[in-house]
């Protein structure tokens, strides 16, 4: 089996490059709400004067929806990968991240959506729903050493379908002016990378980018979340040329675009609430911190119990629950859902804001304790090798 180390280089390198973007995310929380905060918000808020081409885009932007979607780019090739020929090839395997998925979407919803029916506020019923992947997969990677390397495909592909997920509601729920026309446009600049790729030509990174920007560009014009460009675009290579593909793609992603990303996604200056209700920030708070974990953990044990023994994930519940937390790790989608949801009330969007980063924080400081205390548990418990065995009696 391929293994999942030689997509993002070796564990090292990958646990360095997540503790890079966890430093910058930290350095632009800090800057935000420094007496310098002003001048960086409004660096990151800068928008460039692309009229010429239909683009209206600030820097930050940039950041979360051209760059980052070379990182999904890197994310569906992997997951290209396994659904074909790695652990996810079975279908009913598939299903499992995929129900937990839909779980780790419902429950924080609802919970939300208990807490603040018959308000104005139920408009942001989604923002809880959401999975920020760079950042739950940096902390796997820094906390997770140990860990069977099945949890890191399940975590990806939960990942991958909340976002999804996710992008979908953005689009059904706060996306006035979807364009059919550049939809049809998408899927046929994917139909014609299909057939490039397939080509034998001896410029394929010149295909691929180029057809990348195009995919791009027509993703953004739709009206839908562009990143997605980046997923479509790695799942239409195949599979056996992942490998070589996101060990060149690899530095440019784990050093450069996920630092600007975390830097700029929590550059988020921590408000105030001033008014007197808080269910807005209650059913944030409470759907990343609680509801993740438990949709997600419940629904994948039981999803996993289905199955037939030798089909079955070998994750417990106990390695479940901390996956879970993670995934509570809301940061970037949840904060645009709460812009487009609260456009037009400060207060109610203040309370969402806090609701999110209080939330994902503790949802990644719980999710990083427990992760670091099982994969400490999967170590000490590991079985050894006739390598490690024959090397003890030679010890002695």
């Amino acid at each position: 089996m391929f293994p999942v180390s030689g997509y993002f280089g070796t564990m090292k390198s990958e646990r360095n490059a997540a503790l890079v973007m966890m430093f910058a995310a930290m350095v632009g929380l800090l800057l935000a709400n420094s007496p310098f905060g002003q001048p960086v918000l409004y660096a990151i808020d800068f928008k460039l004067n692309l009229d010429l081409i239909n683009i209206n885009i600030t820097l930050g932007h940039v950041v979360s929806d051209l760059f980052l979607a070379v990182f999904f780019f890197v994310a569906g090739l992997e997951l290209k990968y396994e659904l074909t020929t790695g652990t996810l090839s079975s279908p009913k395997r598939a299903l499992v991240p995929v129900v937990a998925a839909i779980a780790g979407v419902a429950v924080p919803s609802s919970i939300y959506a208990y807490l603040n029916w018959g308000t104005e506020a139920i408009v942001g019923w989604p923002i809880p729903a959401a999975t920020d992947i760079a950042f739950v997969l940096g902390l796997l990677a820094i906390f997770g050493r140990g860990m069977p390397k099945e949890a890191r495909i399940f975590l990806l592909a939960l990942a991958i379908f909340d976002d999804l997920v996710a992008i979908a509601i953005i689009a059904i729920f706060y996306t006035a002016d979807a364009q059919p026309t550049w939809l049809l446009a998408c899927i046929s600049v994917a139909i014609a990378f299909r057939f490039a790729e397939m080509s034998r030509s001896k410029d394929k990174w010149l295909i691929r980018a180029g057809f990348g920007i195009i995919l791009w560009y027509t993703v953004y014009q739709s009206g839908v979340h562009a990143t997605i460009a980046g997923v479509l675009l790695g799942v239409l290579i195949p599979a056996t040329r992942a490998h070589g593909v996101i060990a060149k793609v690899q530095p440019a992603t784990n050093f450069v675009i996920l630092p600007l990303f975390a830097f700029t996604a929590v550059a988020v200056v921590i408000p105030t609430m001033t008014g007197e209700s808080n269910n807005v920030f209650t059913g944030i708070f409470f759907g990343l911190a609680v509801g993740k974990v438990v949709g997600i953990s419940i629904a994948a044990v039981i999803a996993n119990q289905l199955l037939k023994p030798k089909d079955r994930l070998p994750l417990g519940i106990f390695d479940l629950i901390p996956l879970g937390l993670l995934a509570g790790v809301g940061f970037t989608v949840s904060l645009l859902m709460a812009h487009l949801a609260f456009l037009g009330n400060q207060e109610l969007y203040a309370q969402a804001v806090l609701g999110v980063l209080l939330g994902s924080f503790v949802a990644m400081g719980a999710g990083g304790a427990l992760l670091w205390l099982r994969a400490r548990w999967h170590l000490k418990n590991k079985p050894r090798t006739k390598k490690t065995k024959s090397k003890s009696r030679s010890a002695k």
